[in-house]
């Protein structure tokens, strides 16, 4: 963890909130429009089960966050401890705000 906090923390929300609308609208979307599906529906479903791929883009995608877990609870650092369980926290806030603005988008119901 390099980088400080707060930029940390304001990339891992609007990483995870990129992944989200970039994967829905356009990923989805597209795919859905050439196979002549329902494209609001497509990208409503494609949403829910792209969530948690956005958190885990948003926090590295590697074994960063894990290690700094251990270190938290292994050797007592609760500040790294306590700063990973934030970023993780904000990316999970980027992906939730970017799947409620889809749903208002789309106004489908995810089921």
């Amino acid at each position: 963890m390099d980088e400080a906090f707060f930029p940390a923390f304001f990339n891992s929300f609007f990483i995870a909130f990129g992944v989200m609308i970039g994967g829905s609208l356009i990923g989805a979307g597209l795919a859905t429009f050439i196979t002549g599906e329902q494209v609001l529906t497509g990208i409503t479903k494609i949403s829910k089960n792209l969530r948690i791929w956005a958190i885990i883009a948003a926090i590295g995608g590697t074994f960063d966050t894990v290690y700094s877990f251990e270190k938290g609870f292994l050797n007592g650092e609760i500040k790294d401890l306590f700063k990973q369980f934030l970023l993780i926290l904000s990316a999970m806030g980027g992906a939730n705000t970017a799947a409620l603005i889809i749903l208002w988008l789309t106004q489908e119901e995810i089921q």
